[in-house]
C-alpha cells in the first residue's frame, strides 16, 4: 500500500488559487501560484509568503532537554539563552549529516526543533533512541497540529506590523517569541530560506487560513515550492539530499561554523575531530555558466573528459540574470575563477567559480 499523501492545513486556500500542486517529502505542496519567476521577484522586491507547514515542528521538553539535544546536535545547546535560535545538523558517527535543523530556546527546560519534513522520522528517532535514560524528557511531535508560514522579503517586517500588537524589527536574528498575531498567539522566529528579511509564523492548525487571508488581503504574493528553490540557489542555502546527506559532512559542505568541537561529546565528534585536523578531499564551490547552458542537479562536472565531481543544485538565477550552480569539485578546484566544464546532456559548457552567496540582499552587503 502506498504511503499516504498529506496536505497543510493551508491546503484549502491553495487550491482557492489554483496551485500547481506537487509531491515533495510526502506531502502535496503547491510547486507555484502562477510564474514562479513572478514569485521569486516579489520576494526579492516587495513580500512574498509559503506554506511551510510540511517542515517538522518537534517540541522537547524537561529537565534535561538541553542534554538530550547537546549530545544530538552540533551546536552549544546548553549555550542557548532567551529566546535564541540556532542552525546546525544531526549527524552519524562517521559525520555525514542525518539533517540540518534550527534549534529555538523557547524557555527553560524547552526546546522547538525545525527539521526538514524528509528527515522528521529519523529526527524523532534520533532523539527518542536517548530519552528511555532520562524519565522526565517529553518529545511531542506538533507537526500536524500546527502550521507554518514564512513571510519574507524587504516589506514583511512592515506588513506583519500592521497585523499583530508589536514591532517585529524589535525581534533580533535569529530569535523567536510568542507575539499576538490577529489577536491570536502565534510562535513567531525571524529566520527564513530565501535570503531576504522576513519571519517565520507558527501558529494553531485552525488559526492558519485567517493569517495567510489576512496577508493576502495585505498585498503579499502567495510563493511555492519553485520560487522557494530558486530564492535559496542565490543565497547558497544548502538543501538536504542535494547539497547535504548522509554520505557528506558538515566541513566538506561549507558547513564547518555551525560545528562546536569545543563542547563535551555529541555524536559525530570523534570523526568531524579528525576531518577538522585532516582536511577534506572535495568541498562545495558555487559556480556561474560562462557559456549558454543550465545545470542541473547530478550533471557531471568534468576534467580532460574525466568526471571530477556533480552539480547539487542549479538553474536560473532571476535576480542576477545568469545561470548558476552549486556542486562538488576535488579542493584543488576550489579557488575563484577555477575554470569548471559542465557536462549539460552530453554537451560540454565551460563555468567558473564564484564567491558564495551568488546573492546578498543589499543590507547586508
Amino acid at each position: 500500500m502506498a504511503d499516504e499523501i498529506r496536505v497543510t492545513a493551508l491546503h484549502p486556500a491553495h487550491k482557492n488559487l489554483n496551485a500547481q500542486m506537487i509531491q515533495f517529502a510526502g506531502w502535496e505542496m503547491p510547486g507555484r501560484y502562477g510564474s514562479t519567476l513572478q514569485e521569486h521577484h516579489a520576494v526579492r522586491t516587495n513580500a512574498g509568503m509559503f506554506d511551510v507547514s510540511h517542515m517538522g515542528r518537534l517540541y522537547v521538553g524537561g529537565g534535561d532537554a538541553e542534554g538530550l539535544l547537546d549530545r544530538a546536535l552540533t551546536t552549544d545547546v546548553c549555550s542557548l539563552q532567551g529566546s535564541r535560535a540556532r542552525y546546525c545538523m544531526a549527524c552519524q558517527e562517521d559525520g555525514g549529516i542525518i539533517d540540518d535543523l534550527i534549534v529555538y530556546h523557547l524557555r527553560p527546560e524547552s526546546y522547538l526543533v525545525v527539521c526538514n519534513a524528509a528527515n522528521r522520522g529519523v529526527i524523532l528517532v534520533t532523539l527518542r533512541e536517548s530519552v528511555h535514560t532520562m524519565s522526565d524528557i517529553v518529545i511531542d511531535d506538533r507537526t500536524t497540529g500546527t502550521a507554518m508560514v514564512a513571510l519574507q522579503g524587504p516589506r514583511a517586517l512592515a506588513i506583519l506590523g500592521t497585523l499583530s500588537d508589536f514591532t517585529p524589527e524589535s525581534l533580533p536574528p535569529f530569535n523567536c517569541g510568542y507575539k499576538n498575531v490577529l489577536s491570536r498567539k502565534m510562535l513567531v522566529v525571524r529566520t527564513g530560506y530565501t535570503g531576504e528579511d522576513g519571519v517565520e509564523l507558527i501558529m494553531d492548525a485552525e488559526a492558519a487560513l485567517e493569517l495567510w487571508q489576512a496577508f493576502l488581503d495585505a498585498g503579499v504574493t502567495p510563493c511555492g515550492l519553485g520560487a522557494r528553490d530558486s530564492l535559496r540557489l542565490e543565497a547558497a542555502l544548502r538543501l538536504w539530499g542535494n547539497e547535504m546527506d548522509t554520505t557528506v559532512n558538515p566541513f566538506e559542505a561549507g558547513l564547518g561554523r555551525f560545528v562546536d568541537l569545543n563542547k563535551q561529546e555529541f555524536t559525530g565528534k570523534v570523526a568531524l575531530c579528525r576531518v577538522k585536523a585532516e582536511g577534506v578531499q572535495k568541498r562545495l564551490v558555487g559556480f556561474e555558466m560562462v557559456d549558454r547552458g543550465i545545470p542541473r542537479h547530478d550533471f557531471p562536472i568534468l576534467e580532460d573528459g574525466a568526471t571530477i565531481g556533480r552539480v547539487t543544485s542549479g538553474g536560473y538565477s532571476p535576480t542576477l540574470d545568469k545561470n548558476i550552480g552549486l556542486g562538488y569539485v576535488p579542493t584543488s578546484k576550489t579557488g575563484k575563477d577555477v575554470p569548471l566544464t559542465i557536462d549539460i546532456r552530453g554537451r560540454q559548457v565551460q563555468a567558473r567559480v564564484v564567491s558564495l552567496p551568488f546573492y546578498r540582499r543589499s543590507s547586508l552587503k
